[in-house]
């Protein structure tokens, strides 16, 4: 399910106030989108998994709370509060998530 928030009208939202986690998988909630850019938060359920896939765009992964392992190009990040990873585009990467886990992604040009 993908639903936007933000409109040009409203420029602000408070992350943790739309976190909304599945009982399993994965809900997104895409917050603004330009031509150049798509703001999603993603919200995944203890013990979810995104299988490895690559992008056409750049990403940035921001978590804002919980924790997970990302696999990019072969290499294992921790996921947990506060890091920035940059994701190049065509990138193999893959996500699991070892506790409810909250994201902002970015795809950008």
């Amino acid at each position: 399910m993908s639903v936007t928030l933000v409109s040009s009208e409203s420029s602000t939202i408070q992350l943790h106030d739309v976190i909304d986690y599945p009982e399993a998988g994965v809900l997104s909630k895409v917050l603004f989108k330009d031509k150049c850019c798509q703001y999603t938060l993603f919200c995944l359920a203890g013990g979810t998994e995104i299988s490895e896939h690559a992008s056409a765009r750049n990403a940035t992964i921001n978590v804002i709370e919980g924790r997970g392992i990302l696999t990019l190009k072969g290499s294992e990040i921790s996921l947990t509060p506060g890091i920035f990873v940059f994701i190049p585009k065509h990138a193999p990467h893959a996500l699991k998530a070892q506790e409810n886990l909250a994201f902002l992604l970015t795809l950008s040009e």
